[in-house]
């Protein structure tokens, strides 16, 4: 009735790299092994014919969601602005380059430098280039060097939103999925509904009192209000998968695959103990905390030396005010005369120690740094805790989702074998001296019918809620989302031929 399955996302195909068997975990990989001869409601026709379809399949999806989110293009642009930032201050070294014309006229008294009041009228005039920078050394050194950390860690954060987004789709996927199933179930219990309630009004004639046919139309009314509402869920569900993916919302997505294919990409038989390691030492948010955290100790180095390691100015002084133009040509004259143009070259270099307020404010930002760089060390704690408690969780889920899928599945057979004898049966009579009385009742076909739908929502739910787990464990794993492998090897163990 299903197939345990592992994909491979190669392309725009999912290739069956391997199969599982059905028994409870540890599992075994074996071939797969498709149910020959699936029951009606498994694959269904469930397209309206006033519907618009879309067909994707999982493989697709999953390509897309490593483009199309608007998470991971904003996570992108990130990345891009932080490696401008690290261009940026790598370029702290050289100068800032002015040129340009000045110009400068005097009218009135000035001061000359024996306190005289003398009146003087005069112009010039200069063209030319001027080479300024203000920089500090350690500026210079360390911010190019927490600049690069910057960058790592935004890079981590892109790979995290890409993770997440490969989740989030595979995660609407598998709804849409699981709602497909439930869709079919529904209407094939609406079919038979209908054939129980034809069956039933004909045997109130005589074989069953006529409450039998009240009590399967009421029945096919419930039928049909499920029939209606799995439609519904199926189309938010589609709804949703176009929102992520960013595609036609009018349309309702039709995946390639049957509803009722469940995925195998962590073997089952791997134990937390194992995985918890995997990631740890995988996961994109560690790297990203970890690349603050040496961002921070840079910081924080660069604060402690900082008043031991001089400024340099570099200003060019040829005319006010200071930090514009010091090389060129440059003339002058009395009144608004400007000429005998010559060569001027005035450039200042200064080597400065600062120590701001007395050095006390230096104690203070190196303080400051020390602060930032324990935080960020307990957020990288808090993040290895949160990430060994995700892989946790999701193998409990995985575990209890192959458990329940076990369970679910012979439960259906069961329960659409025990709906096609109870409406075959529904009917025939015996007689019992001169009393004739029915097999089956109308009552004990509609009860069947009933767990036929509940049976039918189980095995959908626990497929879905399967496939959910695996891709929830393999991105707590911390795995690329670009190409999932047939299996995830564990530390020491060679990755099983396809």
């Amino acid at each position: 009735m299903r197939a345990w399955v592992a994909v491979a996302v190669l392309g725009q195909g999912v290739g069956v790299a391997a199969a599982q068997s059905p028994g409870l975990p540890p599992l075994a990989l074996t071939p797969p092994a498709l149910l020959a001869s699936p029951v009606p409601l498994l694959e269904p026709s469930v397209a309206r014919p006033t519907e618009r379809t879309q067909p994707i399949n999982l493989a697709t999806a999953l390509q897309l969601a490593g483009a199309s989110p608007l998470d991971v293009q904003i996570a992108a642009r990130q990345v891009e602005l932080s490696a401008k930032a690290y261009d940026r201050a790598k370029l702290l070294w050289l100068p800032n380059v002015v040129t340009g014309v000045d110009y400068f006229h005097h009218d009135g008294l000035q001061q000359n430098f024996a306190g005289d009041l003398v009146s003087s009228s005069r112009s010039s005039a200069m063209v030319g280039v001027g080479p300024n920078v203000v920089f500090g050394v350690t500026d210079a050194i360390y911010a190019p060097l927490a600049a690069r950390q910057d960058v790592r860690a935004r890079r981590a954060v892109l790979q995290a939103a890409t993770n997440d987004a490969a989740f989030q789709v595979a995660d609407a996927y598998f709804t849409l999925q699981q709602a497909r199933g439930e869709l079919g179930g529904a209407a094939y219990a609406t079919k038979q509904a209908e054939e129980v309630y034809r069956r039933a009004e004909k045997l109130a004639a005589g074989l069953a009192p006529p409450l039998e046919a009240t009590r399967a139309k009421v029945e096919l009314a419930r039928r049909r209000q499920a029939e209606a509402t799995a439609l519904e869920r199926r189309a938010v569900a589609s709804a949703e998968l176009a929102r992520l993916l960013r595609l036609d919302a009018g349309a309702i997505l039709e995946p390639a695959e049957p509803p009722y294919l469940a995925v195998t990409v962590i073997d089952a038989a791997a134990t937390v103990d194992a995985l918890i390691p995997v990631a740890l030492t995988s996961r994109p948010e560690l790297a990203g905390q970890q690349a603050i955290v040496q961002a921070a100790l840079v910081r924080l180095k660069q604060e402690k030396i900082r008043p031991l390691v001089p400024s340099i100015a570099l200003r060019s002084v040829s005319t006010n005010p200071s930090g514009s133009i010091g090389y060129g040509a440059f003339g002058g004259g009395q009144g608004g005369n400007v000429g005998n143009f010559s060569g001027r070259y005035d450039v200042d270099v200064q080597v400065m120690w600062e120590f701001q307020q007395l050095g006390f404010g230096n104690k203070i930002r190196a303080g400051e740094r020390k602060v930032e760089y324990e935080i960020a060390i307990l957020e990288l704690f808090r993040t290895q805790d949160r990430v060994a408690a995700e892989v946790s969780t999701a193998h409990a889920q995985t575990r209890a989702a192959v458990e329940r899928l076990a369970l679910a599945e012979p439960a259906l057979r069961d329960a659409v074998d025990l709906m096609q004898k109870s409406l075959e049966g529904l009917g025939q009579t015996r007689r019992a001296g001169e009393l004739v009385t029915l097999i089956v009742r109308p009552q004990e076909v509609v009860a069947a019918l009933q767990l036929l739908a509940q049976t039918n929502a189980d095995f959908h739910a626990a497929v879905g809620d399967s496939n959910r787990a695996q891709f929830r464990l393999y991105r707590a794993l911390g795995h690329p989302s670009g190409a999932l492998p047939a299996v995830v090897p564990m530390p020491g163990e060679s990755r099983p031929a396809n």
